[in-house]
């Protein structure tokens, strides 16, 4: 299997992940001009019937840049689909999907063969991501067009396994498009990732704080701020382990390093505003990337930058 030929108008091969909550049209459409894949959540746009509007937006405005820079085209967009059962959302979500023919349908938390179906119906193509083979390897035989491997470090539901074991073992067996999630802040980590075997870089937390990133003043400030060493990793807030900055648990009145186990049965990704977006409102997820960030900027000084260095880096190894 080929990379899809949508990936063909990257300046950079980076997927910006979406982000709960922060990643709106305005994120979204800074990223895709700036060319890189830009995504968000669908649960983000509430009331469902706002996903519908926010397509239209992101559709016509890239459309629009298109028409006004025929040499230097929008990368493609994504939309995250949670495909936990907790999800009431997910049958409408896909219908307004396919309404627009979103071009990437990135999954999580669940695989399903009839989804992978319905995207392909209408030209797409599906990215699940995953923490091992095993997930992997599964995604794979429903339907899945190409991975996302979350390793240790990422930021939100994050795995435990290094980049370097990931990666060596789906490539073993998988030679479809491949993205690395996992502290990558910088063009020279990008380049890392496709030297270890991925096709893409998928970067989260560097577009926190980002002039275009629905995040809090502080949140952005937090992340400017924060190390490695300030991140925490717990399942209390969802129950599924995460990364999460140290500032937010003990500003929510918790003691970061003696939080209680969490229950998996306490994830909930319903359509109302329950505790999931309580948790990442409050308590702010965060990849261990973050101690290179230093100034919140546009996205497209961000990518800018990495696309410096990613040249650099590229020279370094060449002389």
């Amino acid at each position: 299997m080929t990379t899809p030929t949508l990936f063909d108008r990257l300046r950079l091969p980076v997927i910006g992940s979406p982000l709960f909550i922060i990643s709106g049209p305005e994120l979204v459409i800074a990223q895709c001009k700036a060319g890189i894949v830009g995504s968000f959540p669908a649960l983000n746009a509430r009331p469902q019937a706002l996903l519908d509007e926010w397509l239209h937006q992101i559709t016509e405005e890239l459309a629009a840049h298109n028409r006004a820079h025929p040499d230097c085209p929008a990368a493609p967009f994504a939309v995250n689909q949670i495909v936990h059962k907790s999800n009431d959302r997910l049958e409408a979500d896909l219908a307004t999907c396919a309404k627009w023919q979103v071009p990437i349908v990135i999954t999580s938390l669940g695989a399903r063969e009839d989804l992978n179906t319905a995207v392909h119906g209408w030209g797409g193509i599906t990215l699940h991501d995953v923490i091992d083979d095993r997930f992997a390897r599964k995604a794979i035989e429903k339907g899945a067009d190409g991975l996302i491997a979350v390793a240790a470090g990422a930021g939100g539901h994050a795995g435990r396994l290094s980049p370097f074991a990931i990666i060596q073992e789906i490539r073993q067996w998988f030679d479809g498009p491949l993205a690395l999630s996992g502290s990558i802040a910088t063009g020279g980590a990008i380049l890392a990732a496709q030297a270890m075997g991925a096709d893409f870089a998928y970067i989260g937390s560097p577009f926190i704080a980002t002039t275009e990133a629905n995040a809090a003043p502080d949140y952005k400030a937090s992340i400017v701020a924060s190390k490695a060493a300030d991140i925490v990793y717990s399942n209390l807030f969802t129950g599924v382990h995460g990364n999460y900055l140290r500032s937010s648990i003990e500003a929510a009145g918790l003691d970061p390093d003696h939080l209680p186990e969490g229950d998996l049965k306490t994830m909930n990704f319903g359509g109302n505003n329950g505790s999931k977006a309580k948790a990442w409102r409050d308590i702010w997820g965060s990849g261990q990337g973050i101690g290179v960030i230093d100034a919140v900027e546009s996205v497209a000084d961000r990518v800018d930058r990495f696309a410096r260095e990613y040249a650099a880096a590229k020279a370094r190894i060449a002389g």
